[in-house]
């Protein structure tokens, strides 16, 4: 019986053995092996349900539950080996069955898959593999996902050699049932065959299957959906530690491991409570899901919370102090795999290069009292923080400024010492080498992991330490508080450095500019830093700026910058992507509160590597765009005053590019403004005038369906033309959702001759343009057949399953912002809500009802939550001002976001 077998109490309330043995025992054999599948079946089922309630007694107690599971599949595995002897009496062969993987650690969850290996002295016989074939068919039959295989010993020697995979596997296995001879020469082959002398390669491969794994996963550990099996660190990086140990110096425990000084034992304590929460984690995760689940998603991660008896407190919701935990957890990890390769290093030193690093790039001859140790930055002593605590945050600046790695031994004796961080946070000398790192032309996102990886850095700025691990319990941002906001400077640093200039041409021109580069790489350390405080974290952060900047070592000048760019830091992105940019107001309310265009270059700076820093898929082609437009257009009036174009000229101007583009006569071009409103020439620019004009001027049919990639706003533009009718926009809004795709931006205009000419750009689901052949026709289609009423929009539309369903896990409560000072010329209404297929389409229906005109519409989504935007007047053209209609509009729209019906014919 394995160790971790013997810690289970009362095991016969898992399962019986005895009395399920003799109940098998005592079938006739010709009822063998469905009556006996019965019974285990039904003692499978009553044993996961005690596992289960053991679980939900004691939540915390993962492993005890992993074990427990493991012990379960032992003996209903030994019972079905008796029953294939039993049905097959004549094989004398000897046959070991052999837990391997996980189940032979001794370690499962409820939905994990059983892996076994069937052992024979020679390859098997024909009988012996009626017997393996006899327990795999009623492991099946059981609805167990079984691995398998079947071997001779040499066999297994052999794959052993030339499979790190199987050798991985076997390295864990352990005898079931059996043979145990047989399972004994296998262990000490195994021993003296394959493991001898290949202790390096074993680990070289390990780490690189490691980084592969990594990489696959995101290559971080901060993800808010982590894995718990596969992710960085996750179960499978302690497994990989155990399975060096256990490869190297044959441990057979993990707190082996401190006796054979690859740990301490404070070590070993973090290393137990990382693996028990992880277990603890996984077990509930298959139990909620009721399937081998091992990704913590939003849907889940609340329910596990409470589960593991989690509650709100400080302002923070119960789910967010659980993945709080769970990300401190997956850093010990981290840092317990530094420490374990670093000893692992000095073993194997002569005999290559290091495990696990790359190589370094320069060999500082003097490093200021700190030494090189194999080209990383060690220690001279054990108590050398100890003697000037200063040296905690020079270890940071010295390996950034010379660009070489901190030995792990100092990387442990740093986190060890952090502590003394405190005495320190004051210290001139101490800021100004933080400074130093901050504004690194080199990696500081490297360095600055580095410090957070050890407890520095948020002990020596105790407001970054309140963000250490915090995620956000939303699907909009992908990583903790605390790795956005160090990815965000890493990409602040490569805009610097030009390495991102295709991506961000306009940030790489501007950022050289500006003259406070030190005030953007603290507002950028500073812009979240408030979050988590149960208020407006801008606002808080902005407190925290005019605390930390001076201390840094900034002038009050660039103080006031910093704490203007944290308040305002949400302010480029709300304009540019909620608002109608052809609206002169917009421009100039967010000019009024800019004031400056160094402010200007600054905060859109900060606002692309906070969006670039949310995570994969959230910055795009229409992003740039959008921002690109908002800054030239603010930029011209902080430049100009009330210099600017006015209205009449900008119009003109548009007016004779136009005429030039179209190759127009001034008669042509005379009779094609005879047709369109003023407004128009505003909102529009240059190319989507041209395609309209081409639009227009090809028109025979009552109905024109054109679309178009715009591969640079990363979306496609949908243009129809169209006799004008009440209710045109709301069902084009669901032909398009219809067709699977999302509305992103909208202009809505009516020619003087009754025409409507709406443009709308469109992505797919997973923020692409609409490119293929196909999307582009289906979507054609459901354009015209909604149009011509050829069918029910709102059934369909019901119809279509959500897209999301992970969105139920959030609680969104519709809102409906009415702004009539945000336009001089329309109302502007702005719609939170949960994100939904076709919600855009119920909104326009609503405002349908509302006897409305709709001027234009923009779509911003982020992750589960959607806003959306309308530019309204009323039929006779005026904003709409009437405080009754006002209400009356704001509760059918809340309705609408709410997914109520509204009756409508379609």
């Amino acid at each position: 019986m394995t160790y971790r077998f013997e810690s289970l109490s009362n095991r016969k309330a898992i399962v019986d053995r005895r009395a399920l043995a003799e109940a098998v025992a005592a079938l006739p054999i010709d009822q063998l092996p469905v009556a006996a599948t019965t019974l285990l079946r039904d003692a499978l089922d009553a044993g996961r349900e005690e596992i289960a309630r053991r679980l939900a007694e004691r939540p915390t107690r993962g492993l005890e539950a992993a074990a427990a599971q493991a012990y379960l599949i032992d003996r209903i595995l030994q019972i079905l080996f008796a029953v294939a002897l039993r049905l097959h009496p004549d094989e004398r062969e000897p046959i070991a069955v052999m837990a391997v993987g996980g189940y032979g650690r001794g370690e499962m969850a409820a939905h994990s898959d059983i892996d076994i290996g069937f052992l024979t002295r020679d390859t098997p016989s024909p009988r012996a593999a009626k017997v393996v074939e006899t327990v795999l068919y009623a492991l099946w039959d059981l609805k167990l996902k079984v691995g398998h295989s079947s071997r001779s010993l040499d066999e297994m020697i052999r794959q052993s050699k030339a499979d790190v995979t199987v050798r991985t596997a076997l390295l864990e296995g352990r005898f079931v049932v059996g043979d145990q001879a047989l399972a004994d020469e296998a262990e000490r082959r195994f021993s003296d065959e394959v493991q001898r002398g290949t202790e390096r390669q074993f680990i070289a491969d390990k780490l690189a299957e490691r980084d592969a794994r990594h990489r696959r996963m995101g290559d971080t550990r901060y993800v808010v959906e982590p894995n718990v099996k596969e992710g960085k660190g996750s179960l499978r990086d302690l497994h990989a530690l155990f399975w060096i140990g256990k490869y190297v110096y044959d441990v057979e425990r993990a707190r082996q491991l401190v006796d054979v000084g690859l740990f301490t034992s404070a070590e070993y304590r973090l290393f137990h409570r990382a693996d028990e929460f992880l277990w603890a984690v996984r077990c509930h995760l298959h139990v909620i899901t009721g399937r081998a689940e091992d990704r913590l998603t939003f849907d889940v991660q609340r329910e596990v919370a409470a589960r593991m008896r989690f509650r709100d407190a400080a302002g923070k919701p119960a789910v967010e102090r659980f993945m709080q935990l769970y990300f401190l957890h997956a850093k010990t990890v981290g840092t317990l795999t530094g420490v374990f390769l670093a000893h692992l290093d000095e073993r194997f030193a002569a005999r290559g290069r290091r495990f696990g690093f790359p190589g370094i790039r320069r060999s500082p001859k003097r490093l200021k009292g700190f030494v090189l140790d194999r080209g990383r930055l060690g220690l001279p002593g054990d108590q050398f923080f100890a003697e000037d605590p200063v040296r905690l945050i020079e270890i940071f600046a010295l390996a950034d400024a010379n660009e070489i790695e901190i030995h792990p031994l100092a990387m442990r004796a740093a986190a060890r010492d952090a502590k003394l961080v405190d005495g320190i946070r004051r210290d001139p000398r101490a800021n100004a080498l933080f400074l130093d790192v901050l504004c690194s032309p080199r990696d500081p996102e490297l360095v600055l992991r580095w410090m957070n990886e050890a407890g520095v850095f948020g002990r020596f700025v105790p407001d970054f330490g309140r963000v250490v691990a915090q995620m956000q319990f939303d699907m909009y941002h992908h990583f903790t508080v605390d790795e956005h906001t160090i990815q965000a400077i890493g990409l602040l640093a490569r805009i610097e450095a030009g390495t991102l200039k295709e991506d961000h041409p306009l940030a790489t021109a501007i950022i050289g500019q500006t003259v406070s580069r030190r005030a953007l790489r603290v507002a950028v350390l500073c812009h979240d830093i408030a979050k988590g405080r149960g208020g407006d974290h801008s606002i808080l952060g902005a407190e925290v700026a005019l605390r930390l900047a001076p201390r840094f070592g900034l002038n009050p000048a660039e103080t006031e910058t910093v704490a203007w760019l944290v308040r305002h830091h949400l302010l480029m992105s709300a304009t540019a992507f909620k608002r109608d940019l052809s609206d002169f107001k917009t421009i100039l309310d967010f000019c009024e509160t800019v004031a400056s265009p160094e402010r200007l270059r600054l905060l859109l700076v900060l606002t692309i590597v906070d969006i670039r820093a949310v995570g994969p898929g959230t910055w795009n082609g229409w992003k740039r765009q959008l921002l690109a437009d908002l800054f030239h257009a603010a930029e011209e009036v902080l430049r100009l005053g009330h210099k600017q174009r006015g209205r009449s000229e900008r119009i003109a101007e548009k007016q004779a590019r136009l005429q030039a583009a179209m190759g127009w006569s001034d008669v042509a071009l005379a009779k094609h403004v005879r047709r369109l409103p003023e407004a128009y020439w505003i909102a529009e620019p240059d190319d989507v005038l041209a395609h309209n004009a081409r639009a227009m001027t090809a028109a025979d049919t009552p109905l024109s369906i054109d679309a178009q990639v715009y591969p640079e706003r990363g979306a496609t533009l949908v243009t129809i033309h169209a006799a004008d009718h009440p209710g045109l926009f709301y069902r084009i809004a669901g032909a398009i959702s219809l067709a699977g795709g999302n509305i992103i931006d909208a202009r809505i205009h009516t020619t003087r001759d009754g025409m409507a000419i709406d443009n709308f750009l469109v992505q797919d689901p997973l923020g692409r343009p609409f490119a293929d052949a196909s999307q582009l026709t289906r979507l054609k289609a459901a354009i015209e057949d909604a149009l011509a009423n050829r069918s029910k929009l709102a059934d369909r539309l019901t119809a279509k399953p959500a897209v999301r369903p992970r969105a139920d896990a959030f609680a969104i409560q519709p809102n409906v912002l009415i702004d009539n000072k945000a336009s001089n010329r329309f109302t502007v209404v702005e719609v939170n809500a949960r994100d939904r297929p076709a919600l855009l389409h119920q909104l326009a229906q609503a405002l349908f009802q509302s006897k409305v005109t709709i001027h234009s519409a923009h779509v911003a989504t982020y992750g589960e939550r959607a806003v959306d935007t309308f530019y309204l007047t009323d039929l006779t053209g005026d904003r709409i001002t009437a405080a009754q209609r006002l209400k009356t509009l704001e509760k059918r729209l809340v309705n609408a976001a709410s997914g109520e019906a509204i009756e409508l014919a379609a």
